[in-house]
């Protein structure tokens, strides 16, 4: 252990006065601070740390009515989470129909959802003051994206996005949901915490591209959810390869294989491949995703295939 690590655990120096002079605190605790620590002195410090850590953490609290939490992120934005979320929740609902799905986003600065599953209005309130999803093709939604206008900035600091989040997980009426996809910020801030912490988590799903610059923050991403204690379910390789449509050659634009052989370092595995094709964004632009318009297509058997790995590593939902 460091000396900066047992200043700060022991609580023992002050640095004030002039010229940043240590003073001590408390008399002979600070010479705890200042001799090499025995074992069991380490010990009840690791116990006193975890003891304060844990009052400021909260108690997790499931969403009424919904049975297990699936969370759909990355470290990096722009590497298709959104779209892939989308998918997911289609993929879900295509692959059994009688389970009930719905879908999150708390990407409160830049919501997707809205256009990519060809939403808009605000959300109407329940007898009980609750918010009630918008529909389309089956699939139960809600963003921020309902509550502001579509090029209205939201510019806030973290209180106000964490008080957003707050109420989107807290005040909206889901009804009966067997899975809730949560489309998550990129990066790994409070948002993510605070969601990770607030709700018991069945899974999460990381979505990244071949290339370097993405595993960084991806491998980042996934050991967040570890330090969190959320099962990461596996990988997601999206933007894999593209076929040129005219004579059928691949190219790996972004680089080969890279998700697998982070999944190999992470002991994870990867969910499946999604190919970089005009499809995927033309649907999602058009507000038409691929599972749902084109669900005959390599594309979006892809996303079914990921949906049937997800399931099949989920735990048992709660009784």
């Amino acid at each position: 252990m460091g000396t900066w690590q047992r200043l700060l655990l022991c609580g023992g120096v002050s640095f004030r006065g002039g010229g940043g002079i240590p003073v001590p605190l408390g008399g002979s605790r600070s010479l705890v601070c200042r001799r090499q620590l025995s074992g069991a002195d380490s010990e009840i410090l690791k116990q006193r740390r975890t003891q304060i850590m844990s009052r400021g953490l909260p108690k997790q609290k499931p969403i009424e009515g919904v049975k297990q939490v699936i969370v759909v992120a990355s470290g990096k934005g722009g590497v298709g989470k959104s779209t892939t979320a989308v998918n997911l929740a289609l993929a879900l609902a295509a692959n059994d129909s009688s389970k009930a799905i719905g879908l999150l986003d708390v990407d409160v600065y830049g919501p997707s959802i809205p256009k990519m599953m060809n939403l808009k209005g605000n959300p109407e309130l329940s007898q009980n003051n609750l918010m009630r999803p918008l529909l389309n093709y089956g699939i139960a939604c809600m963003s921020m994206g309902f509550l502001v206008e579509d090029t209205t900035p939201v510019v806030w600091r973290g209180l106000m996005v964490m008080s957003a989040v707050e109420k989107l997980l807290r005040q909206v009426d889901w009804g009966q949901l067997d899975y809730l996809v949560v489309d998550m910020p990129p990066g790994t801030g409070d948002v993510q915490l605070s969601v990770s912490q607030n709700i018991p988590i069945s899974g999460a799903v990381i979505v990244s591209t071949p290339q370097d610059i993405a595993l960084m923050d991806a491998h980042k991403g996934a050991e967040m959810f570890r330090k969190v204690h959320v099962p990461v379910l596996g990988l997601v390789q999206n933007m894999s390869v593209f076929q040129c449509p005219k004579c059928k050659h691949k190219t790996h634009i972004f680089g080969a294989d890279g998700a697998r052989k982070l999944a190999q370092t992470l002991d994870l595995d990867v969910l499946g491949d999604i190919p970089l094709h005009p499809s995927i964004r033309e649907t999602s632009d058009t507000g038409q995703p691929v599972v749902f318009s084109q669900p005959d297509s390599d594309e979006a058997k892809a996303y079914l295939r990921i949906a049937t790995e997800v399931v099949r590593r989920l735990p048992p939902p709660p009784e």
